[in-house]
């Protein structure tokens, strides 16, 4: 089984279906937390739906178009990041992330974030990967500056959730200034 250490006792794996139930305890403690910044987050109310959560990103998996890991912390799901938006043929992605409380300040997400990139640029060998958030976020707009990301802009009344648009920030790294970057 793919497992990767990120630190004493915290681990990146693939989130996959058959752990509808642990994804959806974990939700259930991250919901209002994580839910102003990821949509799907309120999609994810009962083990069928979030089965088809992860059964959606397994498709995409199975298309080239998305990843998805979860991070455990001491053996509890307490987070995860993602490639989404994959276009292997333009050789670009996007990476997203999400994490409850019982996770936050260890730096797991800006570690398993730099997994992902290596992934995108070393094995995969693609050009540029994006990372987007909303201007509030300031747990994500850290992550993305503790990454190496640059600010590109910010795309105004871009995302519309919970009856209002919001801004979305675009912060992006290319390969070439990842390579100097790598931990």
């Amino acid at each position: 089984m793919f497992v990767t250490e990120l630190s004493e006792g915290a681990r990146l794996r693939p989130l996959e279906p058959w752990q509808a139930e642990e994804f959806l305890a974990h939700i259930d403690r991250a919901r209002d937390y994580v839910d102003p910044w990821i949509p799907w987050t309120s999609r994810s109310t009962d083990l069928e739906s979030a089965r088809g959560v992860l059964q959606r990103y397994a498709d995409l998996q199975a298309e080239d178009k998305a990843r998805l890991f979860g991070i455990w912390l001491d053996g509890t799901l307490v987070g995860g990041v993602m490639l989404i938006n994959v276009d292997a043929a333009a050789g670009q992605c996007e990476v997203g992330c999400w994490l409850e409380p019982a996770g936050a300040g260890r730096g797991l997400v800006t570690r398993a974030a730099a997994r992902l990139l290596d992934y995108a640029f070393t094995e995969r060998g693609w050009h540029r990967a994006n990372w987007k958030c909303r201007p509030d976020n300031e747990a994500s707009r850290a992550v993305a500056r503790r990454l190496g990301m640059t600010l590109e802009g910010t795309l105004r009344e871009d995302f519309p959730y919970l009856d209002k648009r919001h801004d979305t920030e675009v912060w992006a790294i290319l390969a070439r200034e990842w390579k100097g970057l790598q931990r």
